[in-house]
Order: C-alpha cells, then structure tokens, then sequence
C-alpha cells in the first residue's frame, strides 16, 4: 500500500487497528460460547483451529495482489471497510482459538490492536521498498510460527498440561 499521504496512512491505521481489534472480540465471544457447549474437547478444537490458520498462511491461499489492494484503498467507503474485514479474518481465528482457550479478554484484545496499528504504520512506510516475496515469506514465517504454536499446545494437552 503505497502512495498514500500522511493523513491517509494514520486513518487506514487506526480503520485497520480497529478491524484488528474487533474482529478477535467477535472470534473470542463465539469460542468462549462454543468452548462452553463442547467442554473438555475446546482445546483440542483450539489447536486445530490454530494449525489450519497457519497451514492457511504457509501455503499461501490468500490472495496477495497488490493492485487490488491499491484500488480498494483509493476508492473509499464500502470498499476500504471491505478491505478491512478481508484482512481481519485470521484476526477473527485466532480470537476463536482464544475464546476456546479462555484467555483474559481486555489484555489480548488491547494487544493486538496496538499491535495492528504499529505494524500498519511500517507496512506503509517500508511496503513500497521491500518486494512482495519479502511480505509473502513473512506471511508464510508467520504461519509455520502458529503451526509450532499449534503443535506445542498439543503436546503440552498430551502430557496432561492445560492449555
């Protein structure tokens, strides 16, 4: 996403933080209620949900065009809050996950907000100087990282430990 003025870079910031932020209450609100009707299985359902979002980011499934990305961004409104549930769906598995995991609600959230916003500002300030293999082998690092995740909850699960 390159191209865009100061002004646009905090907005698209903060509509993306905001995205970031909310769509892991959503995914949290939704496990916690299915962790409560399956029970004893939600972790397992958890690392599961975990694995196959990182197997999702490590192939690469995800559409990465930039093109596309620019035009939603310059035409505004319904477009750019498309954008932004677009790129917010690993954001709401991974509130699934957590919610199945029933970790503390108002830290996580306010840390992956804060986190979505500072990573927003770098992707609009490096985004046009590092090339698209970059972004791509970050996502897939980023997917074999939740895959490792995955598998040490499971093992931790094995051995007795709660997760």
């Amino acid at each position: 996403m390159t191209g865009l003025t100061g002004g646009q870079r905090i907005r698209f910031g903060l509509l993306f933080a905001a995205f970031e932020g909310g769509m892991p209450v959503i995914g949290l609100l939704i496990g916690a209620g299915l962790g409560q009707v399956i029970g004893g299985w939600s972790e397992y359902v958890a690392i599961a949900a975990l694995a196959g979002l990182g197997a999702y980011m490590l192939f690469g499934l995800e559409d990465k065009d930039e093109a596309r990305v620019q035009g939603l961004l310059h035409r505004g409104g319904f477009a750019v809050v498309g954008l932004g549930l677009s790129i917010s769906l690993d954001e709401l598995a991974i509130g699934f996950t957590l919610g199945l995991l029933n970790v503390p609600v108002v830290p996580t959230i306010a840390l992956i907000a804060a986190q979505a916003f500072a990573v927003s500002q770098v992707g609009f300030a490096l985004g046009g100087r590092i090339g698209e293999a970059t972004r791509e082998g970050a996502e897939r690092l980023a997917g074999a990282v939740l895959i490792l995740i995955a598998a040490a909850l499971l093992v931790a699960r094995i051995l007795g430990h709660t997760v």
